[in-house]
């Protein structure tokens, strides 16, 4: 059983000691907060757990084997270097880090140590992911065109980061998952209204092969939206998370292109077949995501959502960020 510190309980910290808590896999040691009244609710929910203000006493406890960094972005490098340098496992919520050299000096020396690092992607453990994975390995939906996806609502406004680095990393780490060959180029644009940082942006990621990915993060969104289109050579997908059931629809929809002698031959034809929606397994992500965790760690295996991916991530992130910067200038990686 893999004996785990939790730093943080704030939003997403109460959801990672749930799940952690009722896996056979894992056993919740400790959670530290620097609010007193969040660590009042823990030891309220938990009797059995140990509470703390001060981050040091997990980062160094010989009783921990593990660390989840569920804190603001800027504070994760710290905190996982601290449980890295200290024999710790580490996983964090997204995104990675602060910048991608923060990201790699974790990565080496997590591999110096032979530790585990795991970046919380929570949608890549989602029944509707995994099937859309299934689908694109398969070849089900032929060579992918374009990912095009709507991720807006109203709030929950951030102080320390802008609506890409809160939103858009659940859409780009779905991409990093599905799409083969690493991004090109990145166009993004993105405008200021409240408080200081980005609450609308835009986003275009260049892939190899004319692969095409497009994602609209907001937050002054009168209403929640939060839906994926996928367009393949041969079939087409949508994906609606915020639906109970059919959350993936497969549409036997596509062109064909067929040419004569000259360009003003060519001849488009339109496939229009069926629809069909193909069963999703209803299972808590995260809980999923956390036993893996803990099954990489007890059988020394590379999880597919380590520091590299969470690396990857990240770069695409800062190039977002500088293309904003500049207006809209095409930034490569």
């Amino acid at each position: 059983m893999i004996r785990v510190g939790v730093i943080g309980y704030g939003y997403w910290g109460p959801n990672i000691v749930r799940n952690l808590h009722a896996l056979d896999s894992t056993h919740v040691e400790a959670v530290c907060d620097k609010s007193e009244a969040a660590l009042s609710r823990v030891r309220k929910s938990y009797p059995g757990v140990k509470t703390c203000l001060d981050p040091s006493e997990i980062l160094t406890s010989p009783a921990i084997d593990a660390v989840a960094v569920i804190t603001p972005v800027w504070t994760h490098y710290e905190l996982a270097k601290a449980a890295l340098q200290n024999g710790k496992h580490v996983f964090v919520e997204k995104p990675f880090t602060s910048n991608a050299k923060q990201a790699e000096e974790l990565i080496e020396l997590a591999a110096r140590k032979n530790l585990t690092i795991m970046v919380d992607h929570t949608f890549l453990f989602t029944g509707a992911v995994r099937k859309i994975c299934e689908l694109t390995e398969s070849g089900a939906l032929g060579d992918l065109y374009y990912y095009d996806s709507l991720r807006i609502n109203l709030g929950l406004f951030q102080h320390d980061v802008s609506v890409i680095w809160d939103l858009a990393p659940h859409d780009l780490s779905i991409m990093d998952h599905l799409i083969k060959g690493d991004p090109e180029a990145i166009v993004a644009t993105g405008e200021k209204h409240l408080n200081g940082v980005e609450d609308v942006a835009f986003m275009t990621i260049y892939f190899p092969g004319s692969v095409i990915a497009h994602i609209n993060v907001n937050w002054l969104s009168p209403v929640k939206i939060r839906t994926t289109l996928i367009g393949g050579q041969k079939k087409m997908l949508v994906w609606n998370d915020l639906v109970a059931d059919e959350k993936i629809r497969v549409y036997d929809k596509g062109v064909q292109i067929t040419s004569g002698d000259g360009i003003r031959d060519l001849l488009v034809n339109y496939r229009t077949g069926d629809m069909w929606a193909p069963q999703v397994q209803q299972l808590e992500a995260l809980r999923v995501e956390l036993d893996y965790f803990a099954d990489c760690i007890t059988n020394n295996k590379t999880p597919f959502n380590d520091g590299h991916a969470g690396l990857r991530v990240v770069r695409m992130l800062e190039a977002a960020e500088k293309s904003i910067q500049k207006r809209g200038e095409l930034i490569r990686l």
